[in-house]
Order: C-alpha cells, then sequence, then structure tokens
C-alpha cells in the first residue's frame, strides 16, 4: 500500500466520488418526483433531468478513471511482489526454509496475486463507507429515525459478522497449504517420471498423489463451505437492514411524514444500500485469504540467507582446496588436500558421504550447520564473497537440471565472460567443438538434425538422461572455473562412452604439455573416470581409508576393488 500510495490514493478517491454520485441517483430521482412531476413543472423537469445527465456523465467517468488507477497498481504491485519473491528464492546465498520447490512455486504466483488484490479492497471499503455515510446523512434528513437505523444497523451487522473472519482466515490457510503441497508432489512427479517408469513405479506414484489431492479437496470444499456460509449470511443481513429501512419508509409516508418522492429516495436508497452493506459484510473474509497468501509471502520474503556474505578476496588464478575435519551428515572427521591444477578422484563407499561433500561445496550448507574448515585459496569458504567463490568453483551436482531453450544456449550459459585480464591463463576458452568433444555432447548433437538449435523442454525432458547428464558436463567444462568439482557426471551413459568422457576431462582441462591452471576433483565410483586422476581418496564410514593411485588401490584394496572394479 506504501509504495502504491499515488495509484491506490486517486484510485481510492475517484472510486469514493462514484460512490457519492450512485448515492445522489435515489436523491435526484426523489427531488424529479417533490419539484417537478409533482407540481407539473415541466421547465424544472427538464432542469433536473439535465442534471441527472450530467450526474450520470461524472458517475462513469470517475468510475473509468477510478478502476483503471487500481487495475494498474494491482498489476504492477503483483508482478514486483513475484520479482522479489523469485529474487529471494533464486539468490545465491539461499534461503532458510523447509518449504519444497512445489510450495515455493505457489507462494511466488497464486499467493503474490492474493496479496495484491488487497490494493482493490480498500477501495472497496472506502467506497461502500462512503457510500453508507451519504445514504444515512440524507436520511437523516429526511427522517431522523431512518438515519440512525443505517448508521447504527451498520455497524451492528458487520460486528455480528465479524466472529466469522478468523474460522474463514484456518480454512483459506489450510487450503493454501494443501494445494501447494499437491503442486509440491506433482513437480516432483513429472520431473522423475522417466526413473518411476524405469522401475515401474507409476501406480505407485499416483496413488500417493490421489491421496494428497484428495487431501487438497477436502480443504477447498472446507474454506468454499466456510465462505458459503459467511457470504449468505452476510446477503441476508444486508437485505433484511436495507427491506427495514424501505418498511419503516413506508410506515411513515402512510402516515404523511414524509412525501412521495421522499419515499422514493428512501426506498431507492435502501435498495442501493444493499450493495456497500453486504460489500462490508464480505469484504472481511477477502481480506482474510488475502492475509494468509500475505503472511506466506511474508515468510520467504523475511527468510534469512543460508549462507552469509563473506568479506575476504581470493587471490591467485589457480587456487587449492582444503577440506579439514569436516563433519557434517555422514562424514565424521574428512580432511582433503587437493593442491593447484591437481585431478583428484574422491571414491565414497557410501552415496551418503559423497552427497554430504558436495552439499558442503556447492554452499548449500549453512557455516553453522558443519563442523570443519573448507579452504579455498587458503581462505575459508565461508568468509570470501560468495560472487567470487562462485566464479572460482563450480560444484556440478549428479541431478543437474536444464532450461528451456536450444542445446546451444545450455552449453554456453556458464562460459566465462570476455573482460577477463589478458595474462589471465583462462582468458582464452576452449573452442566448443573441443568441449563438446571432451563431454561426448557431440553424440548428443548429431542424433539430433538440428545439432545446437535442437530445442530443449523444461528441464530436459526432451533428452534421455544421458544426454541430459552430457549436455550439463559440457555446460560445465564450458564455464572453464579454476575448480571443478564433479559428482557422478557419468552414470547415464554406457562404458565405451564414459571412458571417451574421462579421456576427454583429463585432456581438455589438465593437458600434458601445458602448465595447468586448472583444478579438477571428481566424486564417483566410476573405474574409467578414477582411472585418469592423478590420485584417488577413498572415504568409508565417513572418514578417509585410503589415498593412491586408481591402480595402487585396486591391487592392494580388496574393499576398493570391490567396491570400483564391479
Amino acid at each position: 500500500m506504501t509504495r502504491n500510495r499515488r495509484r491506490l490514493g486517486l484510485g481510492t478517491g475517484l472510486i469514493s466520488l462514484h460512490q457519492v454520485c450512485e448515492s445522489l441517483v435515489p436523491i435526484f430521482i426523489g427531488v424529479i418526483v417533490d419539484r417537478a412531476i409533482g407540481p407539473g413543472d415541466g421547465g424544472a423537469l427538464a432542469l433536473w433531468v439535465a442534471a441527472l445527465a450530467v450526474l450520470f456523465v461524472v458517475l462513469t467517468t470517475v468510475y473509468r478513471f477510478g478502476a483503471r488507477q487500481l487495475m494498474l497498481a494491482i498489476a504492477v504491485e503483483a508482478h514486483t511482489l513475484r520479482v522479489e519473491v523469485a529474487a529471494k528464492i533464486m539468490h545465491p546465498h539461499g534461503i532458510r526454509t523447509d518449504q519444497r520447490a512445489g510450495d515455493l512455486l505457489t507462494v511466488s504466483t497464486t499467493d503474490t496475486d492474493n496479496t495484491s488484490y488487497l490494493l482493490d479492497y480498500v477501495p472497496r471499503i472506502a467506497g461502500a463507507v462512503t457510500a453508507t455515510v451519504v445514504s444515512a446523512v440524507a436520511l437523516l434528513v429526511i427522517d431522523v429515525r431512518l438515519g440512525l437505523a443505517v448508521l447504527v444497523g451498520t455497524p451492528v451487522v458487520l460486528l455480528a459478522l465479524q466472529a466469522g473472519t478468523p474460522l474463514i482466515t484456518k480454512r483459506v490457510t489450510e487450503q493454501q497449504e494443501r494445494a501447494a503441497e499437491a503442486t509440491s508432489l506433482a513437480t516432483d512427479l513429472v520431473s522423475g517420471l522417466r526413473p518411476l517408469r524405469g522401475i515401474g513405479a507409476e501406480e505407485a506414484a499416483a496413488q500417493r498423489y490421489r491421496e494428497v489431492s484428495r487431501r487438497s479437496l477436502r480443504a477447498i470444499v472446507r474454506a468454499a463451505r466456510t465462505q458459503g456460509v459467511y457470504v449468505a449470511a452476510s446477503t441476508v443481513c444486508g437485505a433484511l437492514l436495507a427491506c427495514g429501512i424501505a418498511i419503516l419508509a413506508g410506515w411513515f409516508a402512510l402516515n404523511g411524514r414524509i412525501s412521495a418522492g421522499e419515499l422514493i429516495t428512501v426506498i431507492g436508497l435502501a435498495q442501493f444500500l444493499m450493495e456497500p452493506i453486504g460489500l462490508l459484510a464480505i469484504v472481511p473474509s477477502w481480506v482474510a485469504e488475502a492475509r494468509a497468501s500475505a503472511d506466506r509471502v511474508a515468510v520467504v520474503l523475511d527468510a534469512d540467507p543460508l549462507v552469509p556474505e563473506g568479506v575476504e578476496e581470493l587471490a591467485g588464478a589457480a587456487p587449492g582446496l582444503e577440506v579439514r575435519a569436516l563433519r557434517y551428515g555422514t562424514l565424521e572427521g574428512v580432511d582433503l588436500v587437493v593442491r593447484p591444477g591437481e585431478f583428484v578422484g574422491v571414491a565414497a563407499h557410501r552415496a551418503a558421504d559423497g552427497e554430504a561433500l558436495v552439499k558442503i561445496l556447492s554452499a548449500r550448507v549453512a557455516p553453522e550447520e558443519y563442523d570443519g574448515q573448507i579452504l579455498v585459496g587458503g581462505r575459508q569458504l565461508a568468509r570470501v564473497r560468495l560472487a567470487q567463490v562462485r566464479q572460482t568453483m563450480l560444484v556440478e551436482p549428479h541431478h543437474t537440471d536444464l532450461f528451456t531453450g536450444t542445446i546451444g544456449d545450455n552449453v554456453t550459459a556458464g562460459a566465462p565472460p570476455k573482460n577477463l585480464t589478458e595474462n589471465s591463463p583462462l582468458a582464452e576458452g576452449p573452442p566448443l567443438a573441443g568441449v563438446l568433444a571432451a563431454s561426448a555432447a557431440d553424440q548428443v548433437l548429431s542424433a539430433h538434425p538440428d545439432g545446437l538449435e535442437h530445442l530443449v523442454t523444461e528441464r530436459g525432458a526432451s533428452l534421455s538422461g544421458g544426454q541430459r547428464q552430457r549436455v550439463a558436463l559440457a555446460r560445465a567444462l564450458m564455464a572453464r572455473p579454476p575448480i571443478l568439482v564433479l559428482h557422478d557426471p557419468t552414470t547415464a551413459v554406457d562404458a565405451v562412452t564414459e571412458h571417451a568422457i574421462a579421456q576427454g576431462v583429463r585432456a581438455l582441462r589438465h593437458p600434458p604439455d601445458e602448465t595447468d591452471p586448472f583444478t579438477t576433483v571428481v566424486i564417483t565410483s566410476s573405474p574409467a573416470m578414477l582411472a585418469v586422476t592423478d590420485r584417488v581418496v577413498v572415504i568409508d564410514g565417513g572418514r578417509v581409508v585410503a589415498e593412491g593411485a586408481h591402480a595402487e588401490l585396486a591391487a592392494t584394496d580388496m574393499n576398493y576393488n570391490r567396491a570400483v572394479l564391479r
């Protein structure tokens, strides 16, 4: 309301003026009856009809311009809220929230729209109050008792109906939560449709969604039933009040206390009052719904950042990576040193150990949630500016997403800017063809006639799992980060392609005949990938249990042999 105060103020003023004009219509008609039709004065009739015509012109004009200002404010505010929520959700520092992707999607769409509707409710309330006051004043002039009936009866009706608004808020909040739960589950199921089909779990997934959908439906029905009862009660109360005023006016007319024109005015005002009184009665339910959505929006906008903003700078173009006594999840004191320019493999016997390490390195965990230190270039990860961390170290998770566009758009999305310093070893990037070959993404292009222009649907659903994995790897290689961490980059490809990718990554990031500025860590159990590394660090039971060359470990460590050479 504060940032839309200009449009809101102007729109509210014009809508209130429109309601004043609406209230004057029955008053003008009553005056015409008493001063023109009753006496039979044709001149007065023409004059008052002309005045009535002018009133309708003003009435229509102010409503049109007032509504235009308010609709513009609502549209702009809804868009602004969506942008703010999306920016908060997508902020590099992350947010502390228990809400899943589907919940956040609902907040950024439905809830932002519902919240912006408050800019529609405020002028409606102001207009209804204005109409009620003007009508009450007119009735007071005609007869004090008629005016008092409106001035006293309206607050009594509204106070009686106010008792139902907490229940409406509760029901609407429950409805929104259940709807968000269903949306979130639907998002998860759609994104995992291929694996579900692969294991034959479609029916189980469908049954789970049906259960969640039924809970959502029950919540919607309960909210609709509560709101329906409230609307019915408010309509009945408003109609009874208006009818009571009309009946009282008729009694006064029969007793000669008011004239025929005044009776027509009172009947017209009573009929007109049904709308603003009914609106004032039902608006609390609307505000309750907007408030429920606003609370959900506020939870996201007020969420604390997951990762604090560091203040330190990194020095050097080729920093190393060091992990000291890391304890998080299943990790029980992991120590790992990766020197600048080194290609290190990490073989975790338990998948959870690899997942925990990747989650920490990708800065998706708050510093206070883990013990130990992560050092990049000798500086603690949590103390370095996050933007510089992102430029220095890229962590490519196992489950990656592609975006709507072309294959070329996805591959070049992380390409470094052209304004790097000339003496930086990263200034000249590899040709696109080299990246595509190293990641075996050139095979993806050859499978589609459009090549790089082949369209990719949301989350890469139009590509197979192996194709998505190769395009995502090409994107990571094209970004040319000084430190690249890959997590299981070849699980969806065949053995031949896996071997080609391993050789390609090695040749691209660690060529034998050049001074190598790049550091690479691959967390995998793939023997082809581990064979091309400089050394392998083995994690078992949350700790580092062995270290050495792949061939050496395969020959001397039976546990490593069973886990890797399967």
